[in-house]
């Protein structure tokens, strides 16, 4: 108490003095105060060298046949996945397209109780599907049906794999179709497809990634049907399988099902060994062909996928620019809607390859080593070289840049709500449930869900510094005037843009920093390729 009382005092007469004491006059000759130096904002961690080469750290392996089985018991419905650890990694060199074409032979052409034609006319009845899809590591092939005709598309669905025709005639017919696919649909009919393969044909050369999933030309027509007898041997196997199960099933089926499989080959081939892939950058292909308009994809080669702590914030990143089809996105905003420069244009963190009637990724195309690209859907060829650097130009600015913060909260919710789309039937929740079985990612759109409502600008931005690179990108452009599109990428002269109504100065300006900016490519690396001579061995 003595202590406090003395404290007091002295307080007190601390107070008395300074109210007593009269102040000295301001001296007028006197400098001003000097005023406190604000703190400096710490500068941004310098981004980390991109490292010379992307590894090939494996996937999971789940335990063969591995089931997921997502119970409904309200829905009348049975999905059926089967999910294979192979793909067109697996093709012999110089039969390019095998995994593809046994595929198809496969689930095509019929049984050995039914022809191709009978086995059409057995599943129309019954409302039921049964699709095969191919990609670089996975081969998926799924069935669906009325719980009510359960026996009989059971049955007919695993002789697909198990006592398949494999029929010469049928061979040839999807043989040609396979080839047509190449001559007159990649290469002709679709240039938006024709730059992705190119992209990944550029990103992964030398590597098994490389070759397009449905195979070369002079692949395709050099598979023999014993080729096809031994590759189904060889990889659609115990060792490689995940079973999926949706809907309407129970233990009985899950069983059942399983028991059937198992008279499938218990082991296969060796899994090939990926290599490394370099992470050269600033290279250009142009595609050479008949076309109207100018379509352009470029991208890297990842050092992230899912399970990795940056993906989530750096796939929130990319959709800011833009996913498929989605107006709300930075990229579609900026050079669609502002500028009128196409229909629409897209970022992704991963492989994108859309899911038929959808605007969604496909599930169960996981991949060893991922890429980040940016398409650009066809644009008028004079704006070819603009809507380019617009685009590296917005994504160099999100990432030095960040997210602005009422942008941040207008995204996040947006995907909270939009990832749910994403899981909205058995088939889609089943192949995100498989996938999580080989990147160690269960639940793997709750987990992101729950990312995003601890991520801040920062946080995404600083993930961003860490693995988005723009001056790392590569490029394909597919258009008719390739040498004068080389020339303008070689000399990097500007590129402006007229329009045919009055835009804001505002826009005006940044389109003068769009048109001089600098594209991350090297002028000594600049490649044409007649449409012709793609894929064709």
């Amino acid at each position: 108490m003595k202590t406090r009382a003395l404290m007091s005092l002295t307080a007190l007469l601390g107070l008395v003095g300074c109210a007593t004491t009269p102040k000295p006059p301001p001296d007028e000759n006197a400098p001003p105060p000097a005023v406190p130096a604000q703190a400096a904002a710490p500068e941004p961690a310098p981004q980390p060298a991109r490292p010379e080469a992307v590894p090939a750290t494996p996937l999971r392996q789940p335990k063969p046949m591995e089931q997921v089985v997502l119970a409904r018991p309200d829905s009348p419905i049975v999905s059926f996945r089967l999910v294979f650890h192979t793909g067109s990694v697996d093709d012999p060199k110089g039969k390019e397209g095998l995994t593809a074409l046994t595929a198809q032979l496969m689930a095509e052409g019929g049984t050995q109780k039914l022809t191709a034609s009978q086995l059409l006319e057995a599943l129309y009845p019954m409302a039921a599907e049964l699709d095969v899809f191919v990609d670089k590591e996975f081969t998926t092939l799924s069935g669906r049906v009325h719980k009510d005709f359960l026996a009989r598309f059971q049955d007919i669905f695993t002789d697909v794999l198990l006592a398949p025709r494999l029929d010469a005639a049928e061979l040839e017919r999807l043989r040609a179709n396979a080839i047509s696919d190449v001559e007159n649909g990649l290469r002709s009919a679709n240039d938006e497809a024709l730059g992705k393969v190119a992209l990944d044909a550029l990103l992964y050369q030398g590597h098994p990634y490389a070759h397009f999933t449905g195979g070369t030309v002079q692949g395709l027509k050099a598979i023999t049907l014993d080729d096809v007898k031994a590759h189904a041997q060889r990889v659609f196997t115990q060792d490689r399988l995940v079973i999926g199960l949706a809907g309407a099933v129970d233990d009985a089926l899950a069983q059942a099902l399983s028991s059937r499989l198992s008279a499938l080959p218990a082991k296969g081939a060796p899994r090939v060994e990926l290599p490394a892939v370099p992470t050269t950058a600033g290279r250009t292909v142009i595609i050479q062909k008949p076309t109207l308009s100018t379509a352009v994809s470029m991208g890297f080669v990842s050092t992230i996928r899912r399970g990795d702590p940056d993906f989530f914030p750096v796939a929130f990143a990319m959709s800011n620019l833009g996913e498929h089809r989605q107006s709300i996105g930075v990229l579609f905003t900026e050079l669609r809607e502002k500028r009128g420069l196409n229909y629409g244009d897209y970022a992704y963190a991963e492989h994108f390859i859309e899911s038929p009637g959808t605007t969604y990724n496909r599930t169960n195309i996981a991949r060893t080593q991922q890429d980040m690209s940016l398409w650009i859907r066809p644009v008028v060829p004079t704006n070819g070289v603009f809507a380019t650097r617009g685009a590296v130009f917005f994504l160099d600015q999100m990432v030095k840049e960040g997210i602005p913060q009422e942008r941040f909260e207008l995204m996040r919710g947006f995907l909270q709500g939009y990832t749910r789309l994403w899981e909205q039937t058995d088939q889609r929740r089943l192949g995100y449930a498989i996938d999580g079985r080989f990147y160690g990612t269960p639940d793997f759109l709750e987990q992101y869900r729950q990312a995003m409502a601890k991520m801040t600008p920062q946080s995404v931005q600083e993930a961003l510094r860490r693995r988005v690179q723009p001056e790392a990108l590569n490029f394909v452009f597919v258009t008719e005037d390739a040498d004068g599109l080389a020339q303008a990428l070689r000399s990097g002269a500007p590129s402006p843009i007229t329009y045919a109504s009055p835009k804001s100065e505002e826009l005006l300006t940044q389109d003068q920093a769009i048109s001089s900016s600098k594209l991350p490519l090297r002028p000594e690396a600049i490649q044409v390729i007649p449409a012709q001579q793609f894929m064709e061995k």
